[in-house]
């Protein structure tokens, strides 16, 4: 589902696309990936910006908004394990 912050991200991405690189990942390398595909053609620039996005958007889609943190390369990472806690043993440590 697209949503408001996701059409402002395209937005920024169609007028400068090394910014909405910037916002999705940080300063990292795909940043720098970005600015030399912009700077060998507006169009390389444009496509890797909305993959990044695309992938940020499917990341949310699986994890939930807030849910994953960005690990390089288009991957993301769960924030939270979703699998079962192992519960303590009963009464162990009771005094009872």
């Amino acid at each position: 589902m697209v949503k408001g912050s996701d059409i402002l991200l395209i937005l920024v991405a169609i007028l400068f696309p090394p910014a909405a690189a910037a916002i999705i990942t940080g300063c990292s390398c795909d940043l720098l990936i970005n600015i030399l595909l912009t700077l060998l053609g507006y169009l390389p620039g444009h496509i890797h910006a909305f993959w990044l996005i695309y992938k940020k958007m499917k990341a949310e889609e699986q994890y939930g908004r807030g849910g994953f943190h960005y690990i390089g390369n288009g991957h993301y990472e769960p924030v939270y394990q979703s699998g079962p806690l192992a519960a303590p043993p009963a009464n162990y440590g009771a005094t009872n």
